[in-house]
């Protein structure tokens, strides 16, 4: 992949850093691929890829230096996940959840952050952002219950963060906030039975009348709006908006899913006939070439807008500027775009792969159902991504979601 779109900040040093997780996380794409199937039938990523990222480095990235962390940007983010997803979705997936909890969890109170860190650096954390569960003010804190799915590496992580409305006496909504608990004071119902990412665990955490200290809350509303809780302010990688990276984040596994589709089919090609026909491989039929010239172009497009999209999001945190509503729409779009173009590219190589690609033992199946699950995330969902940008290039503004 040759696409360099940067921030025009990027530092060498900042680029010979994420040229080497990316190394890394290259390095770690056979054993993940050896090990897909089992983490599809096991529902869960094998422990053995989870120990492997971690003693590379890459569930670190977002992780505040403060507590031994990388604190890289967005940019490096995005492919360390799109190396990791051409070995597997699943596992790719679960890091790069991960990965952006402990940048939701770097938004937090200092001494929410010492909490999580403090004795233990290496602690992962999961989270759902829906606000399903209850949360009631008492002294020092709440007290919080609810279930909340789908929570992606919880198998995995020692913290998990949570959404709860903040109510008025009289009923009324007075804030949307997260709170982080530690995930032995919940548990974990076994409820992810889906068509895709099956290894991802993606299961429900269930809460009943847990004590949330005061300091653990954090308020969505301020944070979408450029005002997170951290006193740490020096610290760029924390500076970045709010829901342009949460949208963004969830294009890493689908860009690497397209690329490892788009690189089995013209590996397999020279060696597959087209049933029927006189060609003798798929390499010499002019519909194959089309399909491949076609979804190579998609995948290169995809790439090219969600680069795009984390150039920005890292310019604005580097010189200390909070993207206008315009600008962050533009970002959702980016982000919508670059998910359906990376689908429409695995379609169309399924087909011109052949009937074949549907068959237990291709990997193509599992990409093309991969993709196909993930890409429905609501946070990304490509046509209310796409009304929003309209709208607000209309000058309509805030009237189809407050996640901009």
């Amino acid at each position: 992949m040759s696409i360099i779109l940067d921030r025009p900040s990027a530092t060498d040093t900042d680029r010979e850093l994420r040229a080497d997780l990316v190394g890394r996380a290259a390095k770690l794409v056979p054993l993940l691929a050896a090990n897909a199937r089992r983490s599809e039938e096991d529902r869960q990523v094998v422990e053995e890829n989870i120990t492997a990222i971690d003693e590379a480095g890459l569930l670190s990235i977002m992780r505040p230096k403060r507590f031994g962390g990388l604190e890289t940007d967005i940019r490096t983010k995005l492919e360390v996940s799109r190396e990791l997803a051409r070995g597997c979705g699943s596992t790719s997936w679960v890091t790069s959840l991960m990965n952006v909890c402990a940048w939701f969890t770097g938004l937090w109170p200092a001494q929410a952050q010492q909490d999580v860190w403090g004795e233990h650096p290496n602690n992962r954390v999961a989270g759902v952002f829906t606000p399903s569960g209850t949360a009631t003010e008492v002294d020092g804190g709440y007290r919080v219950s609810g279930r909340w799915g789908w929570a992606s590496g919880s198998a995995h992580s020692q913290w998990a963060l949570v959404g709860v409305p903040l109510t008025n006496p009289d009923g009324s909504p007075r804030d949307q906030g997260l709170v982080l608990i530690p995930m032995d004071q919940v548990t974990v119902e076994d409820t992810w039975f889906v068509a895709g990412m099956k290894g991802t665990a993606s299961n429900t955490l269930v809460a009943q009348d847990v004590f949330v200290p005061a300091h653990r809350y954090l308020s969505v509303v301020q944070a979408i709006q450029g005002n997170p809780a951290t006193p740490f302010t020096e610290e760029r990688l924390y500076r970045s908006a709010f829901i342009p990276v949460a949208a963004l984040i969830l294009a890493g596994p689908q860009l690497g899913l397209a690329q490892a589709a788009l690189d089995l089919v013209i590996e397999k090609a020279p060696k597959r006939t087209i049933t029927y026909t006189f060609y003798e491989n798929q390499v010499s039929a002019p519909t194959v070439q089309l399909a491949v010239a076609k979804a190579a172009s998609l995948v290169d497009s995809a790439h090219l807008h969600a680069y795009r999209a984390a150039a920005e999001i890292d310019e604005a945190a580097f010189h200390e500027v909070f993207p206008d509503y315009d600008a962050r729409a533009k970002s959702r779009m980016d982000t919508g775009v670059a998910v359906t173009y990376a689908r429409e590219a695995i379609r169309i190589l399924v087909s011109a792969h052949g009937a074949s690609s549907f068959a237990d033992a291709s990997p193509l199946q599992r990409i093309w159902r991969d993709s196909e699950v993930a890409s429905r995330h609501a946070v990304v969902h490509p046509e209310i991504s796409t009304e929003i940008y309209g709208k607000a290039l209309l000058g309509i503004r805030g009237d189809v979601s407050p996640l901009v």
